[in-house]
């Protein structure tokens, strides 16, 4: 549900996210990077005109102005990142849980001994921290 909208966002990073996403829109429609170029220094002009508004009626007019115009150019198939949500190798990579090396063997990590050294030091300390802060943990009675 990364959708939803958990924290307070400020004016001016709606305002940098809005531009951010004014200039993808505008990379998608330009054919060449000459072009867009252009493009983009008319859209950055667009946005310095109402850059020392004071009026947070009129703002928020321009504000929602601008979303929907954006809405409204948006690319039928836009540019997406490869590694990006939607992108062509988008959890492509999956990272193993750190768990997983507790099932190697010991030749395995005889491979690796200042590594797994350190590990077994860091899986202490954070035991201790753990116990400190919430106590110990409590072993479920079997039935």
């Amino acid at each position: 549900m990364a959708f939803l909208q958990t924290e307070v966002i400020s004016h001016s990073r709606k305002i940098c996210s809005l531009y951010k996403k004014a200039a993808r829109t505008l990379q998608c429609w330009t054919p060449d990077r000459l072009s867009f170029r252009y493009e983009a220094t008319i859209l950055r002009d667009r946005f310095e005109q109402n850059r020392n508004l004071v009026d947070s009626v009129k703002l928020q007019q321009v504000v929602k102005d601008s979303e929907l115009e954006l809405f409204e150019k948006q690319h039928y198939q836009p540019i997406k990142f490869p590694y990006s949500p939607g992108g062509v190798a988008f959890g492509r990579n999956l990272e193993s849980p750190d768990w997983v090396l507790d099932y190697w063997t010991e030749d395995e990590k005889a491979r690796f001994p200042e590594y797994f050294a350190k590990r077994e030091q860091r899986k202490k300390e954070y035991i201790t921290y753990w116990e400190s802060k919430f106590g110990k943990a409590e072993v479920p009675a079997h039935h």
